[in-house]
């Protein structure tokens, strides 16, 4: 009996070819163990059901000779095979190779340096202030002397969606943090950022750090070692130190990006990446349900009641994911025909978040008719849930929503919002 043919990895981005001349499926891998970006002809795309660890390379063949109406393609088979293979989409030996290596490459660095300087945004520093100054209206955020946060503002929630698609709504988030106290005495901002990033590939119900400061074009942001360890203390089981997911997100990157534009390349940041929660069989109660979730939460609560007005939150989220691209049959037009309702939806949930209210907004999310099955598809609801938990004293407001359209079928919904700071929330002898 002939060996099956490996599985195709779970974990890859697959979308539809945006090239006319080279229509089928996009296969690439979001965690970069492979370089390789692969187009999949329509006809073979239909084959790769057969990757499925249960049938073999016959399979695939009577499979294939059956879409195309002939029976001479076993050449073919065999190349959609080897190219899977040799790219590294492949649950197979080739592919936990290329894991390994890049796992230990990341673990070895000394540094988190940039994954997406020279797409997302400009990878040289000039033309990148050139560019964060263009979002802000073409006003220095910061007069050359420096500057620090605002007393008064305790978070804000930002987009993680491309700088240049939410470039309003990043505007809107950090204009929330002013330039009118003094750097501290080495050059910064006497404050720690506390950065709530989507993990878009992370476990589920798990927290990701590292202890890496972070490299952009802007310098070098320090990571504050002593948090991170002290959370890693607090919350055993539920964190994974040096998760080589940091080693491809972009949703802490880009927060780090404007921070450092704001206040200085030494901006002094703990990242943690929150996974999604728990879906299926445990979906319907609240994500602390989870052992995990629940140990980091009251791990942050507690740092932040210690640590007070030393902490800043920002959170790098988007909300709604629809379209073609999010697997919906439909195109998706940003502020046309069904995405009017969706805004009404997304609105409904950012109330709940403004006031509070983390059960009210997991209750939305989760859709209580069919718990664990937001058609939303909100990629920021792991973030936001753990910050109002954590921080359950919290009121804010919301200041943007918008839509973008990433292509011509696909729409991300996103906004700012900003989180004041309630004097009660801290000991008297640390109020302004």
């Amino acid at each position: 009996m002939a060996a099956p043919l490996p599985r195709l990895r779970a974990d890859l981005d697959l979308m539809p070819s945006p090239l006319p001349e080279q229509p089928g499926l996009v296969l690439r891998d979001p965690f970069r163990y492979s370089d390789v970006t692969l187009v999949v002809p329509p006809l073979l795309a239909r084959c790769l059901g057969c990757f499925d660890g249960l049938q073999d390379e016959g399979d695939l063949r009577a499979m294939l000779a059956r879409l195309a109406g002939q029976i001479a393609v076993a050449e073919a088979a065999s190349r959609l095979v080897e190219a899977l293979h040799e790219a590294g989409f492949l649950e197979d030996q080739r592919f936990a190779d290329l894991r390994g290596a890049r796992e230990r490459e990341f673990a070895a660095l000394p540094e988190r340096a940039s994954a997406h300087a020279g797409g997302a945004y400009p990878a040289e520093r000039a033309p990148l202030a050139e560019t964060l100054r263009g979002y802000f209206d073409g006003t220095a955020p910061r007069p050359p002397s420096g500057g620090s946060v605002d007393p008064r503002v305790r978070a804000i929630v930002a987009p993680h969606v491309s700088p240049e698609g939410g470039r309003a709504s990043y505007a809107h988030a950090y204009r929330a943090l002013s330039s009118d106290i003094a750097l501290s005495t080495d050059g910064a901002v006497d404050r720690t950022f506390v950065v709530l990033g989507t993990s878009h590939y992370g476990p589920i119900d798990r927290y990701g750090l590292t202890r890496k400061p972070f490299v952009t074009p802007f310098g070098l942001a320090r990571t504050a070692t002593e948090l991170v360890d002290g959370l890693a203390r607090a919350a055993p089981g539920a964190v994974t130190v040096e998760d080589y997911c940091h080693a491809v997100e972009h949703s802490i990157e880009f927060q780090v990006v404007f921070l450092q534009h704001l206040f200085g390349p030494a901006v002094r940041i703990l990242p943690v990446l929150c996974g999604a929660f728990a879906e299926g069989p445990l979906a319907g109660r609240p994500p602390e349900g989870s052992d995990q979730v629940a140990r980091f939460i009251g791990a942050l609560g507690e740092l932040a009641a210690r640590e007070g007005r030393r902490l800043t939150f920002v959170l790098g989220v988007d909300f709604a994911h629809l379209g073609r691209r999010y697997g919906d049959p439909l195109p998706a037009r940003a502020h046309e025909g069904p995405l009017a309702a969706v805004a009404v939806r997304d609105r409904a949930r950012l109330d709940r978040v403004a006031a509070g209210d983390a059960g009210g907004f997991w209750d939305l999310v989760s859709g209580r008719g069919s718990p664990g099955n937001d058609d939303l598809k909100w990629c920021g609801s792991s973030p936001l849930y753990t910050f109002l938990r954590a921080l359950p004293d919290v009121r804010g407001r919301l200041l943007s929503y918008d839509h973008w359209n990433i292509d011509d079928a696909s729409v991300v919904s996103f906004g700012a919002l900003v989180f004041p700071e309630a004097a009660a929330a801290f000991p008297e002898n640390e109020r302004a």
